[in-house]
């Protein structure tokens, strides 16, 4: 395997960004993470989606931990300061799980709050079906988990089509391009800084072909093995959607409706906020996890 590793100088002096890396190992690959903590704190795990980085979370995680929480959010494999496999063969919606599965065996992660956006639920919703024992309770924000049995929605298919055809897959613009806000240049230049050119991008430009589309994808049947767990799943589930988000808009109300342990809880709805809500409204979204804890803990 290829394994491409970003130089550690492309994240030097990123705004908002102070965090000190720290790392595991997932089968043989360096996967990067946050972790920002008081002493003995309760881990909220943040997965992040396509085709960002924990850099999505830095808005969150001072607020999180000031209000007593632990911090983890990993670079998913092909992402941030994680090893990136040059060969888009390498990436499966299966080895991503494992991968995280991994990550969350590196670190014997337990009692965890997991908030998950994009590919984040993608992945994190598989696991904590998988492995309800490591989980406390889940928000989920402009997510879902598709078994390719419905089709993806005629913005998430131009999206696919973009993701492909197009020649400058230009990280830092297709974030923007997911927000309702403007961001500074140097903000942009921070969702970029993991590429350094197009060898480092294969797990991006590969991520949006991963997705189930059809129902003999082979992500189906272990998406809809997972659906089972969550329609008995007790433990409190929270939708924190927001309003300007074309790719999943909907999909909290499938998810309210189906998962028991999202049955009375104030979901919410980030207004003024794109796909990347974490992004356009980070300190809102943080205000709401914390919330939530403190209601359900």
């Amino acid at each position: 395997m290829d394994i491409k590793r970003t130089p550690d100088d492309r994240f030097a002096n990123l705004p908002g960004y102070p965090f000190s890396p720290h790392y595991a190992d997932v089968g043989g690959l360096r996967m990067h993470y946050v972790d920002e903590r008081p002493r003995d704190a309760a881990p909220v795990l943040m997965l992040h989606g396509e085709p960002s980085w924990s850099y999505l979370y830095r808005k969150m995680i001072p607020l999180l931990v000031a209000a007593g929480h632990r911090c983890v959010a990993p670079d998913l494999i092909g992402f941030g300061r994680s090893d990136k496999p040059g060969d888009r063969r390498d990436y499966t919606y299966q080895r991503h799980v494992d991968w995280v599965r991994a990550f969350l065996e590196a670190i014997d992660l337990q009692r965890a709050t997991l908030v998950c956006q994009d590919w984040g639920g993608l992945i994190g919703l598989r696991l904590v079906a998988e492995h309800v024992e490591r989980f406390d309770r889940v928000v989920a924000a402009n997510t879902f988990l598709p078994t390719g049995d419905k089709r993806g929605g005629k913005a998430f298919e131009q999206w696919q089509r973009f993701s492909q055809e197009t020649p400058d897959f230009t990280v830092g613009a297709i974030v923007q391009g997911g927000c309702a806000t403007s961001l500074a240049d140097e903000v942009v230049a921070a969702y970029d800084a993991p590429f350094p050119d197009d060898s480092y991008k294969a797990g991006a430009r590969q991520f949006p072909m991963l997705v189930p589309t059809t129902p003999n994808d082979p992500a189906t049947e272990p998406n809809r093995a997972a659906w089972e767990v969550l329609k008995r799943f007790e433990k409190p589930f929270l939708c924190a959607f927001s309003d300007l988000d074309p790719i999943t808009k909907g999909a909290e109300k499938l998810l309210i409706e189906a998962i028991p342990g999202a049955k009375g809880q104030p979901h919410a709805t980030i207004t003024d906020a794109g796909h990347f809500l974490q992004e356009d409204k980070g300190e809102e979204l943080a205000r709401v996890v914390a919330d939530f804890i403190a209601r359900t803990g």
